[in-house]
């Protein structure tokens, strides 16, 4: 007859004492795919909803702004992912251009939908700040 054990078939690591959270926008799975290049703003907003924040620089572009954060009991929250969705509009017709999906990766800014990496001179500044000033970077 085996022993009982301290466990009792439960998880050794008590979940309690890890907590992850997620703020700001989450991407509806194939979402983007009903929005593509050439869409109105308006079925933008019909699909992703309203944006965290709007640009109108040079044409308008939404920003979708999300991230994860991870705590382990009284630690500070460390931040897991974060992501800046944004899509560009013509500033004439309003019409969908390119669509950006911008997140850290080895602590530099990257697009994941282009899988580059954006120069200095574009739209970085506010992306850079978003991202840079959630993780404690310095820019």
């Amino acid at each position: 007859m085996p022993l009982p054990t301290a466990s009792l078939g439960l998880a050794r690591s008590p979940t309690g004492f890890v907590t992850e959270q997620q703020r700001g926008y989450v991407t509806a799975q194939g979402a983007l795919d009903q929005i593509p290049i050439g869409s109105s703003q308006e079925q933008v907003l019909l699909v992703l909803g309203t944006p965290s924040t709007v640009a109108t620089v040079d044409g308008d572009v939404f920003y979708y702004i999300s991230q994860k954060t991870r705590k382990v009991m009284f630690l500070k929250p460390e931040i897991v992912d974060q992501r800046v969705l944004a899509v560009y509009f013509d500033p004439k017709d309003k019409r969908v251009t390119r669509i950006a999906d911008y997140g850290m990766k080895d602590g530099v800014v990257f697009d994941f939908v282009s899988r580059t990496t954006p120069t200095s001179g574009q739209e970085l500044s506010i992306l850079g700040q978003l991202l840079q000033a959630s993780l404690g970077m310095n820019p």
